[in-house]
């Protein structure tokens, strides 16, 4: 059973392993995430994965909750 960690973005064991997803769909953050960086455009990435401007948002609030929450030491 998928189980909400974030408005619009689920996990659930039985789907891409216990990734977070956008809910109602089996497309990882990761993938919104790295196809961003890799210079996709939102309108590419909601063509490509059948997903809305307003689930690529949550996807990317979702890994902006994730990186303020980490600390990153440097190493010596």
């Amino acid at each position: 059973m998928a189980k909400e960690v974030f408005p619009g973005i689920t996990i659930d064991s039985q789907v891409v392993h216990g990734r977070p997803v956008v809910a109602e769909t089996r497309v990882p953050v990761e993938v919104i995430v790295g196809e961003l960086a890799g210079g996709s455009s939102f309108d590419d990435v909601m063509q490509d994965y059948h997903l809305t401007d307003s689930q690529i948002r949550a996807a990317l609030a979702y890994a902006t909750q994730l990186l303020s929450s980490t600390t990153v030491y440097a190493a010596s």
